[in-house]
């Protein structure tokens, strides 16, 4: 056996080996699965690539039918990040998965309880710190020395009149 014949063999038996793991109803082992899937795919762009040839340089003296094609290299560092990429929603799946396994009858309302009641905290504690706040500027404002102008207070006034009979 050549050294491509042996390389066809192995992507084979890769392809063979994770597509009948994929069929599994396990979610670990369909990331097995597809873990060899991408493996063979790799391998399989690797020998559709051709002949190893020189570095894909151009220079002077240089034959270009002897250089090798860059294409396929390209392809296989793209297939790696994709498959990386797969791997880690799978295993974020499959940790999901197992999480709300575990929690049993409770199922995904835990989180979603807690959320709630942290939020209500949230706005009564705004609620708070905006009357607060409001009571401080007030009291600043009447703790002030300065003369109110007339002009704003009866505009300020006016516009509170208009918003509560409901004008523009």
């Amino acid at each position: 056996m050549t050294a491509s014949l042996t390389l066809v063999v192995l992507m084979a038996v890769l392809f063979g080996a994770g597509v009948s793991i994929m069929l599994e109803r396990s979610l670990t082992r369909v990331l097995i699965g597809f873990l060899l899937v991408g493996n063979a795919v790799n391998i399989l762009i690797y020998l559709m690539s051709g002949a190893p040839g020189l570095a894909p340089i151009l220079g002077e003296g240089v034959d270009p039918d002897t250089i090798s094609d860059p294409l396929p290299q390209a392809f296989v560092l793209t297939a790696i990040v994709i498959n990386l990429g797969i791997t880690a929603f799978m295993l974020a799946l499959i940790y999901r998965s197992w999480w709300l396994a575990q929690l049993g009858a409770k199922g995904d309302l835990v989180d979603d309880e807690e959320d709630m009641v942290e939020d209500a905290e949230e706005a009564a504690d705004l609620i708070r710190s905006s009357a607060a706040d409001d009571q401080a500027i007030q009291d600043l404002i009447d703790a002030s020395d300065e003369e109110p102008d007339e002009g704003l207070e009866l505009e300020a006034s006016a516009r509170d009149r208009d918003d509560e009979e409901g004008r523009p």
